[in-house]
Parts: C-alpha cells; sequence; structure tokens
C-alpha cells in the first residue's frame, strides 16, 4: 500500500528505477533538477526541460500537459548528483491561470517499474505560487529517499531555478517557457477512439526497454504508457505522440497555413516540407459492413514512404495490443476486487456467515464477478480477432528490414540502395495474446549497442542444473543470435556503408561466425588474444575520436584521405574474458560516445557473471539494450506496466538464408570497391 506523505516527510525507496506521475488538473510544465550535495544546480545541463529532456538517468517530458509521467533511474545518475528536485510550472505569457491558487490541489507520486505506487503527496495550501518543487530524491548513506516538498515561488520558474542556485536561472526559465509554447497543439479535434470495427489512429513508437535497464521512459510526452508505461509506443505510459520531424523556423514567403479557425483543411505537414510532394496516400480497404470488422491492410497508417507506413503500422499494432490487454486486465482486477469487497461485507455480518442466505448472497457475488469477467473477455477476443487479421496481413507485406528470416521476402533479396528506417530486433508478445506476435523494430542508425545475455537464468522458469554443457549451449546460441542481428544489419545497408569487426579472445565463438568469415564479409579476420582485443578497441577509439573532433570543430570533410565513413559494429564474444581495465575503460568509452559517431556495440556475455567484475561494468550494462538467446520476459512496458515476452529472431534451423543474403552482401562489397 502507497505512503500517503504530508509535507517535509520522507520515506525509503525500494529500487533505482521509479516512475513519477504528475497530475494537475490542468496543462503544465514537468521537469526536474539534478543538485549537489550543497543543493545547487550547476549549470543548464543539469536541468530536464520540454526544451532538453534528457539528462542522465531520467528523462522530462517535452511538452506541457494535465498529467505526466517521468522515468528516473537514480543507478544511473552521475556521482557528483546528490538531489533531484522534480517540478511542476504552470504556462507562462500565453494565457491560463498564473497561480496554483485557482487549480485543484497537484498529486504528484513515486511508483516501481511494476505500476506499484510506493509514496503519494498532494501539494496543499497554494495561492499565488506559479511554480513548484513537488518531490526531493536524494542520497543518504548510499540509499535513495523520496521527501515531500511542496516549496512553491511566485516568480515562477526563474525564481525556482535561482533559489536553487542556477546561474542562467532566467535565460533558461525563458528557453524553457519558448519551447513549451512552440509545442502547444492546435486546437483540432480529437481523433476517433479504438472501435469495434477496428479503426485505429496510428501512432509511432518506441522499442521497448527492460527493467533492468538504464533508460525505460518512452519518446513521448504525455502520461506515460513499449519500446517501457511508454506510450504504447512501447512496452508504460500514456498513448505515444506521432513523430514529430526536425524542426525549423517555417519559410516566410510561404503561404499560410490553414487552420481549424479559419474553417479550410488542416495541413499537418512540416514546414520545411511545404515544397515537397505531400505523402503518398496509404492503400484504403473498402468499406465495412454495419457491425462488421474493417478489412485490413498493409501500409494503412500514415508515412511518407511504404516503409514509415508499415514501421508506424507494426507500432500502431503493438500500442493497441498494450491498450487491449491493459484494458483486460484492468476489468479483470475490477471484477476480483468488487467479488472480494461483496465477500468480505457478507463475512463482516455475522448474520450472513452461515445458512441459506448467506451462500445465496456469495453465489451471487460469484456469479457476478463471472458475468464481469465473460464481458471483459469477449470484449478483448473482438480486439485480438481483429489484431490477428491485420497480423496475417501486414507480415508477409514486410521489407526484408522488417521481416523475419523465414519470410518469402528474402528469395528475392538485392543489396538496397539507401539505408531503411528501421531494423527488426525480434518479436514481442504477451501471455494473453500468444498467437500474436509484434515485431521489435528500432530506428537506424542504433541509438544504443545491444547486450546479448547468455546467462543461465535466460528464458527459464525452472532451476537450472548448472552445468557446463548448458552453459555452452546458452553460449553458442547467443552468438548465434549476434550473428543473425549482424547480418541483417549488413543486408539492409547499401554496398560499402557498413562494417563488422569481431573480437573472440577465447576463439570459442568460431562455429556460429562461420557464415561471416567463410562469406569474407567481416572487415578483419576475428581477434583473438589480449593483443587482438587491444588493437581492435584502439583502432575502433582512435576512430572515434577522429570523427568527434571533425565533426564538434565543424570540419567533417577535413577527416584523412581513404578515411571509412561507414557504420561499424563490434561484435565481443565473452565478454569480459581477456579484457584488462584499460580494455574495459575504452569498451565503455565505445558505448557511450560511438553511437553519435558510427560505432555501436554488441556484447554477448552472462549478466550474472560479469557482475563478479565488480561496478565497473554497471555502466556499461545499462548503457546497453539487453536482449536475450532464448523467449524471456525482460521487457519493461512504462506505458501501462506490462513485461513483454522478448523472442529473438533466430535463423530456421536447417536455412540456408544466411549464406545466401551474406554471399550476395560480398558480391555487392567487391563490386562497391
Amino acid at each position: 500500500m502507497a505512503t500517503e506523505l504530508a509535507q517535509g516527510q520522507n520515506c525509503r525507496l525500494p529500487g533505482p528505477r521509479l516512475e513519477i506521475r504528475l497530475s494537475a488538473g490542468h496543462p503544465v510544465i514537468a521537469g526536474a533538477t539534478l543538485s549537489d550535495e550543497d543543493g545547487r544546480v550547476p549549470g543548464p545541463e543539469w536541468v530536464a526541460h520540454p526544451g532538453s529532456p534528457i539528462v542522465p538517468g531520467l528523462e522530462a517530458p517535452r511538452r506541457a500537459a494535465a498529467q505526466h509521467r517521468l522515468a528516473v533511474d537514480l543507478g544511473a545518475m552521475p556521482e557528483p548528483v546528490c538531489r533531484v528536485n522534480v517540478l511542476i510550472a504552470l504556462l507562462h505569457g500565453i494565457g491560463g491561470p498564473e497561480r496554483f491558487g485557482g487549480l485543484p490541489a497537484p498529486y504528484v507520486a513515486v511508483a516501481g517499474l511494476d505500476g506499484t505506487e510506493i509514496a503519494g503527496y498532494t501539494i496543499t495550501g497554494l495561492d499565488t505560487e506559479s511554480a513548484v518543487v513537488a518531490l526531493e530524491l536524494y542520497r543518504r548513506q548510499g540509499a535513495w529517499k523520496v521527501r515531500a516538498v511542496g516549496q512553491g515561488y511566485a516568480g515562477g520558474l526563474a525564481e525556482l531555478l535561482t533559489d536553487q542556485g542556477l546561474p542562467q536561472a532566467r535565460e533558461l526559465a525563458g528557453t524553457i517557457n519558448e519551447a513549451v509554447a512552440e509545442g502547444m497543439p492546435r486546437p483540432v479535434q480529437a481523433p476517433p477512439p479504438l472501435s469495434a470495427e477496428g479503426d485505429r489512429s496510428r501512432r509511432a513508437a518506441a522499442p521497448a526497454f527492460g527493467p533492468d535497464q538504464g533508460r525505460t521512459a518512452p519518446q513521448d510526452d504525455s502520461p506515460m504508457p513499449p519500446n517501457g508505461g511508454q506510450t504504447p509506443g512501447g512496452p508504460g505510459q500514456p498513448a505515444p505522440q506521432p513523430p514529430a520531424y526536425p524542426g525549423g523556423t517555417p519559410d516566410p514567403s510561404a503561404a499560410p497555413r490553414p487552420t481549424a479557425a479559419s474553417g479550410g483543411p488542416i495541413d499537418y505537414s512540416h514546414p520545411r516540407r511545404q515544397n515537397a510532394a505531400p505523402p503518398t496516400p496509404p492503400p484504403t480497404a473498402p468499406p465495412a459492413a454495419p457491425g462488421q470488422p474493417r478489412t485490413p491492410i498493409a501500409g494503412d497508417a500514415t508515412g511518407w514512404s511504404m516503409d514509415e507506413r508499415l514501421y508506424n503500422q507494426v507500432w500502431g499494432m503493438f500500442e493497441d495490443l498494450a491498450r487491449t490487454t491493459a484494458a483486460y486486465r484492468g476489468a479483470v482486477d475490477f471484477a476480483d476486487s468488487r467479488r472480494d469487497k461483496e465477500l468480505e461485507q457478507l463475512l463482516s455480518d455475522p448474520r450472513s456467515r452461515i445458512g441459506g442466505q448467506g451462500d445465496a448472497a456469495r453465489e451471487a457475488a460469484r456469479a457476478r464477478h463471472a458475468q464481469l469477467v465473460a464481458q471483459a473477455r469477449e470484449a478483448f477476443d473482438r480486439d485480438l480477432a481483429q489484431l490477428t487479421a491485420e497480423a496475417e496481413v501486414v507480415e508477409p507485406a514486410l521489407p526484408p528490414a522488417y521481416a523475419r528470416w523465414d519470410s518469402p521476402v528474402w528469395h528475392a533479396y538485392r543489396v538496397p540502395t539507401e539505408i531503411p528506417m528501421a531494423v527488426r530486433l525480434g518479436n514481442l508478445h504477451l501471455p494473453e495474446a500468444d498467437p500474436i506476435r509484434i515485431p521489435m523494430l528500432a530506428r537506424l542508425p542504433l541509438e544504443r549497442g545491444l547486450w546479448i545475455d547468455s546467462g543461465r537464468t535466460v528464458g527459464r522458469t525452472g532451476p537450472s542444473d548448472g552445468s557446463s554443457a548448458e552453459a555452452h549451449a546458452l553460449g553458442r546460441l547467443a552468438m548465434e543470435a549476434a550473428v543473425a542481428h549482424a547480418a541483417r544489419l549488413l543486408a539492409v545497408h547499401p554496398a560499402g556503408e557498413f562494417a563488422v569487426h569481431v573480437i573472440d579472445p577465447a576463439g570459442s565463438g568460431a562455429g556460429p561466425l562461420a557464415p561471416l568469415v567463410r562469406t569474407g564479409v567481416l572487415a578483419a579476420p576475428p581477434a583473438l588474444g589480449a593483443a587482438g582485443v587491444a588493437d581492435v578497441l584502439a583502432r575502433l577509439t582512435q576512430r572515434v575520436d577522429l570523427v568527434q573532433m571533425a565533426v564538434r570543430g565543424g570540419a567533417a570533410d577535413s577527416l584523412p584521405p581513404g578515411f571509412d565513413t561507414s557504420q561499424q559494429v563490434l561484435i565481443v564474444n565473452d565478454f569480459p574474458h581477456g579484457f584488462d581495465d584499460r580494455a574495459v575503460n575504452q569498451l565503455r568509452y565505445l558505448a557511450d560516445e560511438g553511437p553519435a559517431f558510427g560505432v555501436h556495440l554488441m556484447i554477448v556475455a552472462d549478466r550474472e557473471e560479469s557482475s563478479a567484475y565488480g561496478p565497473l561494468l554497471d555502466p556499461l550494462w545499462r548503457s546497453l539494450l539487453r536482449l536475450t538467446p532464448v523467449a524471456d520476459d525482460h521487457l519493461a512496458d512504462p506505458w501501462v506496466g506490462h513485461a513483454w515476452t522478448y523472442e529473438p529472431p533466430l535463423v530456421p534451423p536447417g536455412s540456408q538464408v544466411l549464406q545466401q543474403v551474406l554471399t550476395q552482401v560480398a558480391a555487392a562489397r567487391a563490386k562497391h570497391t
């Protein structure tokens, strides 16, 4: 049961990964500041706000809303951070209330990743204040606690940030208000809700992140619903927002765009796309007969290309499955709690404990429970039938980047000339809807590396026998998964635009690596021993340094002649065997800085075994997305609290598709060079 805090009270937090829920009854700005042990915020980079929502261990919403959710990973906070202040503020200079005194009392709660509230606080007594520090998460003797603060500021964000010692407080407050004003929605009609006929508004979402990973928040600004209560944009937050195109200032010479107020049709295209051709209209299915579900069709989401429409449709299916499952689970929980309450009331009355009257009342309570559950299941089955029909249409239409390895699309595979917008990392499904598999798509280029866990507890519901044979089998499966991921990345990039490096210190991955070695698609033979590890890491670290200096110095065209500018991925097998402290630090550097400059990691290791090497590897672990070589329910959905089962995209046994695809990649590379 959640602890209801009063102002000044505190309680201990059970773990580092949390969700902060804010409710204000009116659109407000939500954010957080990180401060040192003296309570001072050293600079703007220590503030998460709509204009710059991401700081280490925390992501703030990007827009003003009446409800917000912030995902927090205290374990990922930099060492100097001793306090995290969660703040809310009213919008300044764009209309609306100017003080909290005229609004319902804001409510803030701290919850775990499973959705269970840990502590709640109703901020009462506000009057002229327009900005409030709601909660404070603080470190005390190595443990984190939460304190109800409720400190208000009549001078708004500028006064709040000044009080926390931020030198550029007023400038940052202005920047925050400008960012919120630019993101204010137009007064357009809300999209239609999910109907019995299966019509849905499509929204793109991010893939799910594991509850044991550093980042579990979705890329959205609303109360969170995969990718984690993500909006099901992925697996626990409110519904995700449509993906935004890169921002920019509209061309002043362009014709004014009609708005809802002008009575004309609304132009939803980005200002910088005004001179471009409009998106290709998605195919439409014939209208359904009254009372009948809509006929599904592949590519019926919005987008500028078929790839984008299919991508949005896949994550729309993900959102729908997350939503309908959450509704079903909520209905069943309600039925259970209602039955339990009725039975408890019967037991509290001595007259109904025994006798025919009591038995009849108990039977009636159980009958009402069964009726509610049956109604919920009927609605759930109807939605599942529509989703199943859609999945059966969409899966065969997916291009190679999104398709399974057993899809016929690979028989007509040709090396592409353009990089796709995403790549398939596996499948996601829920136990209540086991037949439905939703492709797990990750945008390209990859924003974070992959940790393929070969631990003996992965995917296991029963005890492990702990044998070396079991460990060897899982290690081989994990390496095969890594090779399948690498082969797909090679296959979906144009010739010469992607390179694969391999570190295999003990040579234990020779078998699974054979397809890559035999076809000659590797940038160099797998590196063996400590010397090989040092050589590969030194070359890739130097590459990141050079590109980083060139980009940040504005001299990207000054790289050495013949410099390979293609995307790179480094597969590390059996980590951390063969790695000394220097090599581990280089690997951490590549994990942190590499993705922004074209170098990505794919580490194959037993997480439990590597933990014996101490906290040195923890930052590396948190920076990577954990995948498994067998089905495992480790992916969190911070949007609605689901635990999604992940299935790796392994090549079917006996299939030659990997060999055929890699052979074409090698031939195209030879022609390219």
